[in-house]
């Protein structure tokens, strides 16, 4: 039972660390954003891999943010 407790405490001090590392990639985040709007919007076509390059530029940001709360940074 105590390995649970470990796991999910684990997974809760992510969670709560997420708001900050969306904070961190802003940016980032807006412009996936703006490029699923744009292609979801009337006249638009939302397809596989037609915001790849914001959203890898979003996941890159995500991981750096994440190595950066695991190393004991902000």
């Amino acid at each position: 039972m105590s390995a649970n407790v470990t796991v999910w405490g684990r997974v809760r001090s992510r969670l709560r660390a997420f708001p900050d590392r969306l904070a961190a990639c802003g940016a980032e985040a807006a412009a996936y954003g703006r490029c699923v709007q744009a292609s979801a919007a009337p006249g638009g076509r939302l397809g596989k891999d037609l915001c790849a390059r914001e959203f890898e530029a979003l996941r890159s940001c995500f991981a750096a943010a994440a190595k950066k709360t695991l190393k004991g940074g902000s």
